[in-house]
C-alpha cells in the first residue's frame, strides 16, 4: 500500500509540474506575441518615398511604351503614303494618337485628379 501511494504521489507532482509548465510557456507565447505585435510602426515617410519611386518607375514604363507605340505610328504613316494606302494611313494616326496619349499619361491624370500623381 505504501509503494501506491508514493507512485500516486510522484504522478501527480508529476502533472502539477506540466500543468504549471504549460501555463507558463502559454503566458510567455502570449507575452511574445503582444510584445512583437505592439511595435510601433516608424517607416511613415520611408513607405511614402518607396511608393512614388515606384509609381515613377511605372509611370517610366508607361512612357516608354507610348513612346515605342507613337514612334511604331509614325512608321505606319510613313509606310501608308509609299504604299497610297488610306487604311494603313488611318491605322497609323490612330497608333500615333494613342502613343502621345500614353505618353502623356502622367500629366493627364495630374490634371484630372491634382495631388494624387505628384
Amino acid at each position: 500500500m505504501n509503494k501506491f501511494n508514493s507512485n500516486n504521489v510522484t504522478t501527480l507532482a508529476k502533472n502539477k509540474r506540466n500543468t504549471a509548465l504549460k501555463r507558463y510557456l502559454t503566458v510567455a507565447i502570449t507575452c511574445a506575441i503582444v510584445g512583437v505585435a505592439m511595435l510601433p510602426v516608424m517607416a511613415d515617410s520611408d513607405a511614402e518615398t518607396a511608393i512614388n519611386n515606384m509609381s515613377d518607375i511605372i509611370f517610366g514604363i508607361i512612357r516608354a511604351i507610348g513612346i515605342i507605340l507613337s514612334g511604331w505610328g509614325l512608321v505606319q504613316v510613313g509606310m501608308s503614303f509609299q504604299s497610297h494606302d488610306p487604311s494603313q494611313r488611318s491605322q497609323g494616326f490612330l497608333c500615333l494618337a494613342g502613343g502621345l496619349i500614353i505618353v502623356f499619361a502622367k500629366s493627364i491624370l495630374t490634371a484630372i485628379a491634382p495631388g494624387v500623381f505628384s
